[in-house]
């Protein structure tokens, strides 16, 4: 079964969920825009989340889902609002979601997790996940070391299930490339920072939009936990912590609170600005709608061009 069939959505697009940034007007537009909306969690109580997902429900009547940070403390209250409030899909990452599965299944919640490697999607797809969103190095945020070229042919390959691709893709070109690598659908992040309803500080948006493919670096491979954001003057600080051997302890008081800096307050010089690779694709500000219907065209021309090309003369 195609993974617009399995959630019921229109294009088999997935919005990343970003921390403290994937809540209701991008969830919502994304999903009324016929993609699939997916509320970030991560950092919200349960009561929270309660609101979030009320919100979203009361702004769309489309399929959309929520994600689980599985690092978090708060797992167990989170799953029980999920469950309470009828939400019927999940994504998860930071962890295995092998503790919560059955009560998954026994409510009819499709579970499909972010991961960044082989072994792990054979892990996910034997554990009983409904799909995997193979996500590669170049997005943002949490990332793994595998590119989206190398991972996604390889996890296609390796499991049965459906297999959305996630990395450095802003545009038709990305999409038709994620489905020649075996992909069904695609999870697209960085993109929608870029939107009219993305609720970020403008400043935020215009980070994004000014960036190009060097402007981002990864933090935190020291620590064992890599993020991918666009460089300033606070990752840089970061860095040569990381390169002096600095202790956990010294990092986090560099990078607590940073990225609401940059959200919220518009902070892009000393707040973590979590944005992928392909920010040199993302030039302009256009609706949540304008964005999927413009690259899924565009996706469907490339696709088409391709089927008239002769690679062996």
């Amino acid at each position: 079964m195609s993974i617009t069939k399995l959630l019921g959505i229109k294009y088999p697009i997935f919005q990343g969920a970003m921390a403290q940034i994937a809540l209701d007007p991008l969830v919502s537009a994304v999903s009324n825009a016929g993609g699939l909306g997916i509320i970030g969690s991560g950092g919200m109580s349960a009561d929270r989340l309660r609101e979030e997902i009320r919100k979203v429900r009361s702004n769309t009547d489309k399929p959309f889902a929520v994600n689980l940070m599985l690092m978090m403390h708060n797992i167990p209250e989170l799953v029980q609002v999920i469950v309470e409030e009828g939400v019927k899909i999940v994504t998860t990452g930071a962890g295995t979601p092998a503790p919560y599965m059955q009560t998954f299944k026994e409510n009819g919640i499709k579970v499909i997790p972010v991961i960044p490697s082989v072994k792990i999607a054979k892990k996910m797809e034997a554990l009983g996940a409904d799909a995997v969103v193979a996500e590669g190095t170049e997005a943002g945020g949490h990332v793994g070391e595998t590119t989206t070229m190398a991972l996604l042919p390889q996890v296609a390959s390796a499991v049965s299930i459906p297999v959305i691709g996630a990395g450095g893709i802003a545009d038709g070109r990305g999409i038709a490339a994620a489905f020649a690598l075996g992909a069904q659908g695609v999870q697209v992040g960085t993109r929608f920072l870029a939107t009219v309803e993305c609720p970020t500080h403008e400043n935020f948006k215009q980070a994004v939009i000014q960036a190009d493919d060097t402007s981002t670096t990864v933090t935190g491979r020291s620590i064992g936990g890599p993020v991918r954001s666009i460089k300033n003057s606070m990752i840089a600080e970061y860095l040569k912590l990381e390169n002096e051997h600095a202790s956990r302890e010294e990092l986090e008081k560099i990078s607590l609170g940073s990225l609401r800096r940059a959200v919220f307050e518009g902070d892009t010089d000393r707040g973590s600005v979590m944005a992928g690779q392909i920010c040199g694709l993302c030039n302009e500000i256009t609706t949540v709608e304008e964005m999927i219907t413009g690259m899924f065209a565009e996706a469907q021309k490339v696709m088409e061009n391709l089927g008239k090309l002769s690679i062996v003369e």
